[in-house]
């Protein structure tokens, strides 16, 4: 079982639980077609951001395999949710797991979703004891593929078209960092 103490505070953010309040800024971040263009989900309404805020609220600890935890990303000076970042365990047997994250538009490029998604390789290493993460993205995604690559995450796979997603074939690329890579980083 993996439950943090929050919130996680970096040098820049805090990562905490989602609560309620979270709605507003959520569906700002998640009703933008340009948040949603990579992902598996179309931009969402307010009532179906509501059921994804339900979600990610029963996500603040992870119990086993399967498990996902979910946290929302804030600016501490203002407490401006700016994006999210979750951590899944996907076998228990070969200790593996993900990492995923979204940001709001108006954050890119400042690092944030790298400062943010470094915390869940932490967690994922050193908390639940993974032996390998791994980070899959879109192809067209290159913004994502560089917030990978910061985090020393290496490129594994390039998948040709291997799925459909909104009614078109895409390409899958796969990241992944084995915990022996984590511990030695600098």
């Amino acid at each position: 079982m993996l439950k943090p103490d929050y919130p996680i505070v970096t040098e820049r953010l805090l990562l905490r639980p989602y609560t309620p309040a979270d709605l507003d800024a959520l569906h700002d971040i998640q009703s933008r077609p340009e948040v949603a263009r990579y992902l598996y989900w179309d931009a969402r309404d307010r009532d179906e951001v509501r059921e994804a805020l339900q979600r990610k609220i029963a996500s603040s600890v992870i119990g086993d395999e399967n498990g996902e935890l979910q946290l929302a990303v804030v600016l501490p000076e203002s407490g401006t949710l700016i994006g999210d970042v979750v951590l899944m365990w996907t076998s228990r047997e070969h200790r593996q797991g993900e990492v995923g994250y979204v940001f709001h538009p108006d954050h890119g490029g400042r690092g944030y979703a790298t400062e943010a998604a470094e915390v869940m390789l932490r967690l994922g290493f050193e908390g639940l004891g993974l032996h390998r993460l791994v980070g899959r993205l879109d192809g067209r995604n290159t913004a994502s593929a560089r917030v990978l690559e910061r985090l020393g995450m290496r490129r594994e796979a390039h998948l040709i078209q291997n799925e459909i997603v909104k009614g078109e074939w895409t390409d899958e690329v796969i990241y992944a960092m084995l915990e022996d890579e984590w511990r030695a980083r600098a």
